[in-house]
């Protein structure tokens, strides 16, 4: 009898073990920052951790309203773990992940545009909350730091160089309010 409770028991754990173990998400706010496209996807490696790799892609050109280009473009990939204190997809949670950009900026708030590299690393910190078993909605916010190349031009579609160098950088990171689906 106690063979077949603990055979019972061991089947349980690993259905446990099994379920919620990989997560799919989008971060809305992302969207927001000029329609920049995202995805991320997770693997529970234990009961406090998981595993994270995401993309972001923005290729498009809007113009102002007199007609010079406004661009935010960039890609992004980043790598990182999360801690979760309580249990993972669930509540709280601390991360750090290394990150690489590429990133065109300008006509924003001037006609200058700057185009670069940048690669670093960052920290952040949020909150996952349970819609559903299978669906959540995180919050969070970080910084990341590290080295950037870059390149600064006049204006758009000028090609004028003004400045080019690498410089040192600390700037916020990831503002998340992301819709999760967890398998």
């Amino acid at each position: 009898m106690k063979r077949w409770l603990l055979l019972a028991a061991l089947l349980g754990a690993a259905q446990v073990a099994l379920a919620q173990r990989f997560s799919a998400g989008t971060n809305l706010a992302d969207y927001a920052q000029y329609g920049t496209l995202n995805a991320e996807a997770s693997m529970a490696v234990a009961r406090r951790w998981s595993l994270h790799a995401g993309a972001k892609y923005n290729p498009f050109l809007y113009h102002r309203r007199d007609g010079l280009p406004l661009t935010s473009r960039q890609q992004v990939y980043a790598v990182g773990a999360r801690f979760w204190p309580w249990n993972v997809y669930s509540g709280w949670w601390l991360s750090a992940r290394t990150q690489y950009q590429e990133y065109n900026r300008g006509g924003i708030s001037s006609q200058e545009t700057q185009e670069g590299d940048r690669y670093g690393i960052g920290v952040a910190a949020g909150y996952a909350y349970m819609l559903h078993p299978h669906l959540n909605v995180e919050l969070g916010a970080g910084i990341w730091g590290g080295y950037d190349r870059y390149t600064v031009y006049s204006c758009p579609v000028c090609g004028f160089t003004e400045e080019t160098g690498e410089r040192k950088f600390l700037l916020p990171n990831e503002i998340t309010l992301s819709l999760v689906y967890v398998f």
